[in-house]
């Protein structure tokens, strides 16, 4: 757990988490803390027991945000594309006067681009702590929608160029993450309108006007993956096309290749029977002149194909 009194933007780091208890004169404090420290700041800032658990759970949390007589619970969801998979990372926030805690289960990296921020703009409020936090982690959402809009142009490349059974695989798995995406974006969305509109006291009025930006910006998130769903699904229908284009484009090459060989077969036929007289049968080189007959009508047949484009 680390304790710091933020004022203007410039950290003062402190060691007892009670000298938070009480407002400070000017600034704030910011407790970044690790989940077993919440047993330590359960009572010295009255958080509930319900919020608590929340931060405990394993399973995924559902943005959200609880008002309370002395603080806000409120849960964002960070997002990361490491490896070409997509993580999300519980982000839980109390806003209580004069102080903020952050608790997380792993690193943020929005909470580490957040300290030069502060100092930038000066912050000395932790309403505008929330603010500058809750607008780096939606931006890193626009990040992360580039990043898969490139992995859905190099796989829309790809199958055009060279269609493999591991793009359907590939097409499956994106479009599911996606639509996971589109799950958490909703409730996020829905914090931050709250954000916007509510009257919530621990939160400067005048900073409503900003919140709607990252609302704003929340909304052009959730259209962004609408459109990369549908992305998916026309990629799909591309794979599928291109695999029925393939299978008829080796179709149409083993029934030239067929008709090529029937009439030969059929000259083989005819000269494999059992009958004594045989045009050249007897003839001294009539082995020759048949086999450079059938050559002859088996380049025929193919350079007809190929002018016609059926080969």
């Amino acid at each position: 757990m680390k304790i710091r009194l933020v004022n203007n933007g410039v950290f003062t780091v402190l060691d007892d988490v009670r000298t938070a208890m009480k407002p400070p004169a000017e600034g704030f404090y910011w407790i970044d803390a690790d989940l077993e420290d919440l047993e330590v700041l359960q009572p010295i800032f009255g958080l509930h027991d319900l919020e608590v658990e929340d931060c405990l759970n394993d399973e995924e949390q559902r943005p959200k945000i609880e008002v309370h007589e002395g603080h806000y619970f409120i849960v964002v969801n960070s997002i990361r594309f490491d490896d070409e998979e997509i993580f999300l990372r519980s982000l839980n926030i109390f806003l209580g006067k004069g102080y903020i805690i952050t608790v997380t289960k792993q690193k943020i990296n929005e909470l580490r681009s957040l300290k030069p921020l502060l100092l930038e703009e000066r912050v000395s409020s932790p309403d505008r702590f929330l603010y500058y936090l809750t607008d780096l982690v939606v931006d890193n959402y626009f990040i992360v929608g580039d990043r898969i809009e490139d992995r859905i142009e190099k796989l829309e490349e790809d199958i055009l160029m060279h269609t493999k059974k591991s793009h359907l695989t590939e097409i499956i798995g994106l479009r599911s993450e996606i639509l996971w995406l589109k799950r958490v974006l909703g409730p996020q969305r829905e914090v931050i309108g709250t954000l916007n509109k509510r009257e919530l006291k621990l939160i400067d009025p005048e900073l409503q006007k900003y919140f709607r930006d990252i609302y704003e910006n929340a909304v052009k998130v959730s259209e962004t993956f609408d459109t990369y769903r549908d992305l998916m699904a026309n990629l799909r229908e591309a794979y599928q096309s291109s695999i029925a284009g393939r299978a008829n484009e080796i179709m149409r090459v083993f029934t030239a290749l067929t008709t090529i060989f029937m009439p030969l077969t059929f000259i083989t036929g005819i000269y494999g029977m059992n009958f004594d007289y045989i045009p050249g049968l007897h003839t001294k080189g009539g082995s020759l002149i048949l086999l450079t007959f059938m050559v002859v009508v088996g380049f025929g047949m193919f350079y007809i194909f190929r002018k016609k484009d059926w080969l």
